[in-house]
């Protein structure tokens, strides 16, 4: 009883600590914490770990989860080197949840090196895993936080990425091992966390993420479209290391390990600037911003 009353008076220590904000430092706006952070805090996003889909409207660029999700990403990038996507749809814009492309039964198309069922990458072992971690509670999973760029939970044991707004998941059937990345979807809606650890979460939009959370709503069953006139055509999907130099958007993300970020969390932690009336001193996993910047 003595340790279980030391641990649980350090725990609220712990908690008292996070929950009251310094006023020693001045405040900063996320713009000023960004434009002050050294460049070293910053690392360029791989080409080979982007796609570009080109829709009628404009590009979506993803970032690959290589780290989490290895197969899928392989699987992924292979389906690209195919032109899997290329004339494939828009199936499913679902208010508040997400929106989901991919190609129908009966319009096969060559895999090529891909294959069309994956193990499942749901989670990973959470030893050698570097988190950035929130001091906040989360109502999913023990500890919460930030590795290689994507926003992760765990257990003590695994760990997974989260579905946050802007998440890609690899859609799947009744069985662990039937998603293969043919079919992907993006969260545009509150983050449907019960999801987590259900489905592989293979990366996250870095840009035109509104080009996709503002498609027409479906008007099907969980937001797929009844008609061919609802869908939006696919252009083309492409690896950024198979684009022209000229083709490709330099982007750079905010390393989640730096302590810039670890600035920019606290910020919005405790919201200091004059309009807030109170600074709450806690946040939610999905509501921290992942700043990506094109590098000049």
């Amino acid at each position: 009883m003595r340790i279980l009353g030391l641990l649980t008076a350090g725990f609220l220590a712990a908690c008292a600590s996070a929950e009251a904000p310094t006023e020693t430092a001045p405040v900063r706006a996320l713009s000023e914490i960004l434009e002050q952070s050294p460049v070293e805090d910053w690392r360029a996003v791989d080409q080979g770990n982007l796609l570009y889909m080109q829709l009628p409207a404009g590009r979506v660029i993803i970032e690959l989860a290589a780290d989490y999700t290895p197969l899928h990403a392989a699987n992924i990038r292979a389906l690209a080197r195919a032109h899997y996507w290329d004339g494939a749809q828009i199936v499913r814009s679902q208010e508040n949840y997400v929106v989901q492309w991919g190609r129908d039964e009966g319009d096969p198309r060559p895999l090529g090196e891909a294959t069309a069922t994956l193990a499942p990458e749901f989670e990973r072992p959470r030893a050698g895993v570097d988190i950035t971690r929130l001091p906040d509670p989360d109502s999913y999973a023990r500890e919460v936080g930030f590795a290689h760029g994507f926003p992760v939970a765990s257990n003590g044991r695994t760990t997974w990425m989260a579905h946050c707004y802007g998440m890609v998941g690899a859609g799947r059937g009744d069985t662990a091992d039937s998603g293969s990345g043919a079919e992907l979807y993006v969260v545009i809606g509150h983050a449907p966390r019960h999801l987590d650890r259900n489905i592989a979460t293979v990366g996250r939009v870095l840009q035109g993420m509104e080009l996709l959370s503002t498609m027409p709503r479906g008007t099907g069953p969980l937001g797929f479209y009844e008609t061919p006139e609802e869908r939006t055509t696919i252009i083309s999907v492409r690896l950024g290391s198979e684009l022209p130099a000229s083709e490709r958007v330099n982007l750079e993300a905010l390393r989640t390990d730096s302590q810039t970020f670890r600035d920019v969390i606290e910020s919005r932690r405790f919201r200091r600037e004059s309009w807030f009336l109170d600074p709450i001193g806690r946040i939610n996993l999905c509501n921290v911003p992942l700043p990506v910047r094109v590098r000049s």
